[in-house]
């Protein structure tokens, strides 16, 4: 072997080395050893790996290191869903801390207590409420007014209701649920002196439902809600002025985002009772009602609508609740146009407005 022979081995050799010693891969631009160049090599190892080069083979470690490439990809590449998969639905798809109103309302969440207690209709104080038609003298098909004393009371009054109910029973998904309920609403003749301040009416309301939240998505909306009961409401008056009914009504919920409609259709279940202090109540109160309700930051707003089109009476009534002023206290605004603001007016036509402080809404 010639003395340039050898020291071109000793390149090819160091060369080899080298890239072995790096651990990378040899670059494909670099020219291919002659099988005569890689005889001449000494080392075992890199004659080898000069062997490999020119036959177009790649060294063991360069081999291994690019296999373990695609393995090291998958590990550090983020996992992407499935050409073809599921959409989240509505509820997986909400933002942290975003609950729905119905959901809440009637504690559907799998984690709330079996027991739970909490408020129903609206909890209110209405410090002044202003009527333009005070009813002096209420009446009803079985009793004149004129068999009835007039009364003179003042167009502005106090006004408040209170009202919870209670889960009894439930399922252990909370979906399934009995409930009882109890509603009074009072309306006061508080400023009234002259006739020693009394309570003009009061309204009792127990109820007990069967709740059911269907999970249904239909049209950009999401049925949560299904209830079915009875209901008995009264004054607690004797007559003249007694008035009472009783009704299966049922409550249907949707709701999508910050708006949510629940509409509550009945039957009277007492008609044509020969002891019926209102038999005509149908005629104004009609067959049920509908509420709009939304949220706009820490405001809400409801709209209900009832009547009778057969009779063409009916009411309407709007309320907004501003944000807490004072702990859980809110400044609330009612405005009711229509027959039925409360019982004893059930066949009396007004317009009222009123202001005070609420704890909840009816979501």
């Amino acid at each position: 072997m010639t003395l340039f022979q050898q020291l071109k081995g000793l390149g090819a050799t160091a060369l080899m080395a080298a890239t072995l010693m790096q651990g990378g891969p040899v670059r494909a631009d670099a020219p291919l050893p002659s099988i005569a160049e890689c005889a001449g090599i000494q080392a075992d190892q890199a004659r080898l790996a000069c062997y490999d080069r020119a036959s177009g083979r790649l060294p063991v470690a360069v081999q291994a290191s690019r296999d373990a490439a695609p393995e090291r990809a998958a590990m550090v590449a983020p996992s992407a869903p499935a050409s073809g998969g599921v959409a989240p639905g509505p509820s997986e798809s909400r933002t942290p801390g975003e609950t729905s109103s119905i959901d809440k309302a009637w504690a559907f969440d799998p984690g709330s207590s079996p027991y739970d207690i909490s408020f129903y209709n609206p909890n209110y104080l209405l410090v002044g409420n202003y009527t333009d038609r005070i009813n002096n003298r209420p009446f009803s098909p079985l009793f004149d007014a004129l068999e009835v004393d007039e009364q003179d009371l003042d167009n502005t009054e106090a006004r408040f209701q209170l009202s919870f109910k209670f889960r009894v029973w439930t399922t252990d998904d909370r979906r399934w649920g009995v409930w009882a309920a109890y509603s009074q609403m009072s309306q006061w003749q508080v400023y009234n002196d002259r006739i020693s301040r009394p309570f003009r009416e009061t309204n009792f309301m127990p109820e007990l439902m069967v709740s059911f939240r269907p999970d249904i998505s239909f049209g950009g909306f999401d049925w949560r809600l299904l209830n079915v009961g009875y209901n008995h409401q009264s004054n607690g008056r004797s007559d003249p002025i007694s008035r009472s009914w009783d009704r299966l009504v049922a409550s249907i919920g949707i709701e999508r985002g910050n708006f949510a409609l629940v509409l509550r259709p009945w039957v009277r279940i007492d008609d044509g009772d020969a002891d019926d202090d209102n038999p005509d109540i149908t005629d104004y109160y009609g067959y049920g009602d509908i509420t709009a309700f939304y949220k706009w930051r820490d405001h809400s707003f409801t709209l209900m609508g009832r009547g009778n089109p057969s009779t063409d009476k009916g009411a309407a009534q709007f309320t907004w609740m501003l944000p807490q002023v004072l702990g859980p206290l809110r400044v609330y605004v009612r405005a009711f146009t229509g027959y039925g603001d409360s019982l004893i007016d059930y066949n009396w036509k007004q317009n009222t407005i009123g202001i005070g402080m609420a704890l909840n809404d009816i979501l």
